[in-house]
């Protein structure tokens, strides 16, 4: 009595670090990836152990479950959390159609096609709309990219990359233009949005010339422009 009182009193973060291959966990950690939506938290450890249960114990799996966990992910890149859970998955539910969605929005997030990843998107809303916040941490995740490498953004450009036009993104530039130091420009006949100064777009302002910019990050910034 006295020890089952006593596990009542742990988290599931507890569980997870005291044995994460405990299949008596599995179903506290399938109710936590469903506290983690509604409260929109995230656990990544949490939701790596469920898969992994998952793959000792495959006949339990619940497909809904692994799909909330694969759209969590993508909304925490740029962390390649997407990866390491799909790699957890068995193939054959890798085949499935919403998962084949999901592997190709991370696609299109990972080489910035933005324009692409919005309309696919678009077209499977019933897959994304369980989990609150998802265009919100995309968008910040776009903002992100294109921080890294530009100083000025143009209008169009965002508005592509973060699926925001007309007044909706006059009150978004208001905004960020308030609270996160955005500057913004009349620049031709369209605005210009200048983005606050960092060591990835002022290199000359990076105190450490050992670090350098991540690669991939220059490369695939480049096609939000197209």
């Amino acid at each position: 009595m006295a020890t089952e009182q006593a596990a009542e009193n742990y988290t599931v973060e507890d569980l997870v670090a005291l044995n994460p291959y405990n299949p008596d966990i599995l179903n506290d950690l399938e109710k936590f990836v469903n506290e983690q939506v509604s409260s929109q938290t995230y656990n990544l450890d949490a939701n790596l152990s469920l898969l992994r249960l998952y793959q000792f114990e495959p006949e339990r799996m619940s497909i809904q479950i692994v799909a909330r966990i694969l759209i969590k992910a993508l909304m925490a890149m740029p962390a390649p959390d997407f990866s390491l859970c799909l790699f957890l998955i068995p193939e054959h539910v890798q085949m499935e159609e919403q998962f084949k969605t999901l592997i190709v929005l991370s696609h299109y997030l990972e080489t910035a096609r933005f324009r692409q990843f919005w309309d696919e998107a678009a077209k499977n809303r019933q897959i994304l709309e369980v989990v609150p916040g998802f265009e919100q941490a995309i968008q910040a995740y776009a903002i992100h990219l294109l921080s890294l490498t530009y100083q000025k953004v143009p209008r169009p450009v965002l508005a592509e990359a973060i699926n925001i036009e007309g007044l909706a993104l006059d009150k978004f530039l208001e905004y960020h233009a308030a609270n996160s130091g955005w500057v913004i420009e009349k620049g031709g006949q369209s605005q210009v949005i200048v983005l606050p100064r960092n060591e990835f777009n002022h290199p000359e302002l990076k105190k450490n010339t050992a670090d350098t910019v991540p690669f991939d990050h220059v490369t695939r910034i480049f096609p939000a422009l197209s």
